[in-house]
């Protein structure tokens, strides 16, 4: 059976998403749709507005079949770490043929010679620009521009991310095909929802700023049913001000030599953050005190999120020398039941439905006797503990939710 994979944020569910579920399946022919989803922080380094269950449960509503969490440790990275463990995670179930993704440039060509050059070439020019502190997009065009390539490809978000996409099937999954879906109407930075294909910022945008109007053009009807069932219970909008208080806590209370272990930490940029950590008083003010050409604001964003998460260099080392380590279920469907029925025999890690089968609160306090899988895990947990924090209803910031929400079964 031909099966199509995707690796998404779905922040939230928009008809751009509708739209490049229905392309996967029908470019790739495929029988089932199962994505691999970032989790309580997205790829930029940001709480995302809605909960991974509410945002899975909506992609099942609008057509994927298996919605799967890619483990925090990779969700909050750079393109090339997000990519490459997402398609490791596909993998690693066995029974992917495809993988669809967007990208602003559809010639697979163009896209592959890039991929295959930074595969082959550049990859210590490459290592040695990122140790330096620049950004990975940066390094990259540098790199590609040295060697003679166009990086035209480059000056988009959504190219980047289908180069390494490329980049890790030629590595770690040459059996699965792929699928370039390209994008349709917006902009990947828009933030005004202007048509029905709006971009998930402005989706964003549109939910802070209370337009209704807006919602309902860019939200398909199941998802846009389920937000407002999430604002009425005060479960968000999460917004990344509500994190002030915890990242200024950790910050100023922090060891700098704690600090310096960071991952994306370089140059001395620990003093800088405990510094100006004394001076703000809110998350905007600090990002605006730190950022720089060097570091911007994503990169530092990530950085503060893996302070909230107690994250070091070492782990995150340890952590991309094995990939992901199991294949969590957010939500599912009928066909995706039969899908897990296929992974279950097929899959290299094993699938979790029940966090409590494979971890409890009082094994998570024992980080350091745990497996790799197990720390893995404890971080998943510790990382929806904190997101609850932001919620905008007090009532609704308790924790522990990983150890009792089932995932979300779709009657479809």
């Amino acid at each position: 059976m031909k099966t199509v994979g995707i690796i998404a944020e779905y922040n939230p569910f928009h008809n751009g998403h509708l739209w490049h579920v229905e392309q996967a399946k029908q470019q790739s022919g495929s029988d089932y749709c199962v994505a691999v989803m970032s989790g309580q922080f997205t790829q930029r380094g940001e709480p995302a507005a809605f909960d991974k269950w509410a945002r899975a449960a909506m992609a099942v509503m609008g057509g994927v079949d298996l919605v799967l969490e890619l483990p925090a440790v990779f969700t909050v990275r750079s393109a090339q770490y997000f990519a490459t463990a997402g398609v490791q995670l596909l993998n690693s179930l066995g029974l992917v043929t495809h993988l669809a993704f967007g990208a602003e440039n559809p010639d697979l060509t163009l896209l592959q010679q890039a991929a295959d050059l930074n595969n082959t070439d550049i990859g210590p020019a490459l290592r040695q620009r990122l140790t330096s502190g620049v950004t990975y997009a940066a390094a990259l065009a540098d790199c590609l521009s040295i060697s003679g390539a166009s990086v035209n490809v480059l000056s988009q978000p959504n190219n980047i991310l289908a180069i390494e996409y490329l980049r890790a099937i030629s590595r770690f999954a040459q059996t699965i095909t792929p699928v370039i879906i390209p994008r349709r109407h917006s902009h990947y930075h828009d933030t005004e929802v202007t048509s029905p294909f709006a971009s998930a910022s402005a989706v964003r945008q549109a939910l802070i700023n209370g337009n209704n109007n807006a919602l309902q053009c860019a939200l398909p009807p199941a998802s846009l049913s389920l937000i407002k069932q999430r604002l009425a219970e005060g479960r968000g909008p999460v917004i990344y001000e509500a994190f002030t208080t915890p990242i200024l806590y950790k910050l100023r209370t922090a060891r700098l030599s704690d600090l310096a272990e960071l991952p994306d930490i370089a140059e001395g940029l620990h003093h800088k953050l405990a510094a100006e950590a004394l001076k703000s008083t809110t998350i905007e003010e600090l990002l605006t005190r730190v950022k720089s050409k060097r570091y911007t604001r994503t990169r530092l964003q990530r950085i503060l999120i893996h302070a909230l998460l107690g994250l070091s260099k070492q782990q995150i080392e340890t952590f991309d020398q094995c990939g992901p380590l199991y294949a969590r279920v957010l939500a599912f469907n009928e066909k995706g039941r039969l899908l897990l029925k296929a992974v279950a025999e097929y899959a290299s890690i094993p699938i979790i439905t029940k966090t409590a089968h494979f971890l409890n609160t009082k094994q998570r306090s024992r980080q350091s006797q745990q497996s790799p899988a197990a720390q893995m895990l404890s971080i998943d947990t510790l990382a929806s503990d904190i997101y609850s924090l932001g919620a905008p209803n007090i009532q609704q910031r308790v924790g522990a939710s990983d150890f009792h929400q089932s995932p979300f079964y779709i009657d479809r």
